[in-house]
């Protein structure tokens, strides 16, 4: 009998988990987005800069 592969099933998690990351990310960036055309342009600049997903 075949011992199983656990460093593929390792790869299979981390590889779901990264692409929930990725969009739970977009979400969260088609939100600021909105947030941003829907509120004047003064506030999202001082959004854009404290912002540390945009600046890492």
């Amino acid at each position: 009998m075949a011992k199983p592969n656990y460093s593929f099933e390792k790869r299979q998690r981390e590889i779901a988990k990264k692409k929930e990351k990725d969009e739970k990310d977009a979400r969260k960036r088609e939100a600021r987005e909105a947030a941003k055309q829907s509120s004047g342009s003064g506030e999202a600049s001082a959004d854009d800069s404290s912002d540390p997903a945009t600046t890492a």
